[in-house]
C-alpha cells in the first residue's frame, strides 16, 4: 500500500513532536554536554561593514575548521588537531583580516536560547575568534560534537532542531 504524501508529512510531524516531548530535560532543557567544544567569532563592532566582515570570516573559518577536525572520533581527538593546528588556523585568519585574537581555552559564553534549546551561560572550552574591539555582535555553535554543521535554515522547526541536537548529543 502506498501513503500519501499528506499522510507521511503527518506521521513525520507526529513523530517529531513525539521526539521533541521525549528530549525536554525536567526544566524542559536540552543541555549541552560539559564534554563539548564551542566555537564563537565576535565583530569588531555593530557597524553593517563589521558584521558582514564577521559573517564572511565565520562561513570560512567554518570550512576550514571542518577540514582541520573531519574524521575526529572523540572530544580528545578535536582538541589535539585545533592544538596542533593553531599556527594553521591563525595564519588562515590572517589571510582574512588583519586585526584580530583568537583564543583557544576556557572562554565565557552568555546565555543563549535558539529554537528552544537553552544554552547555559558560563566557560566553557572553546575557540574564539574576536575581530577588532570585539565590540559587536557575536556567532557561536558548538563544534564538537558537530552541532556547527546544523543549518541555520529557518524553516526547520524548533521540534525538528530539539530532535537534531538531540540525537547529535546522545550519539
Amino acid at each position: 500500500m502506498i501513503i500519501g504524501d499528506n499522510v507521511k508529512k503527518i506521521i513525520f510531524l507526529a513523530f517529531s513532536i513525539l521526539v521533541g516531548i521525549m528530549v525536554y530535560s525536567k526544566n524542559g532543557e536540552i543541555i549541552i554536554p560539559s564534554e563539548s567544544i564551542r566555537m564563537r567569532i565576535i565583530a569588531n563592532s555593530n557597524d553593517i561593514k563589521d558584521l558582514y566582515e564577521k559573517k564572511k570570516l565565520k562561513e570560512e573559518v567554518e570550512e576550514e575548521l571542518y577540514q582541520i577536525i573531519k574524521g575526529a572520533d572523540s572530544i580528545g581527538d578535536v582538541r589535539l588537531l585545533l592544538e596542533n593546528n593553531m599556527n594553521k588556523i591563525n595564519n588562515f585568519i590572517a589571510s582574512k583580516t588583519n586585526d584580530f585574537e583568537v583564543k583557544y581555552g576556557l572562554n565565557y559564553f552568555p546565555k543563549k536560547e535558539y529554537k528552544g534549546v537553552i544554552y547555559p551561560e558560563g566557560n566553557y572550552e572553546s575557540l574564539v575568534i574576536t575581530l577588532g574591539k570585539g565590540m559587536g555582535d557575536n556567532w557561536w555553535c558548538v563544534l564538537y560534537p558537530p552541532l556547527c554543521l546544523i543549518s541555520d535554515n529557518t524553516t526547520t522547526s524548533d521540534v525538528e532542531y530539539r530532535s537534531f541536537v538531540y540525537d547529535m548529543i546522545k550519539n
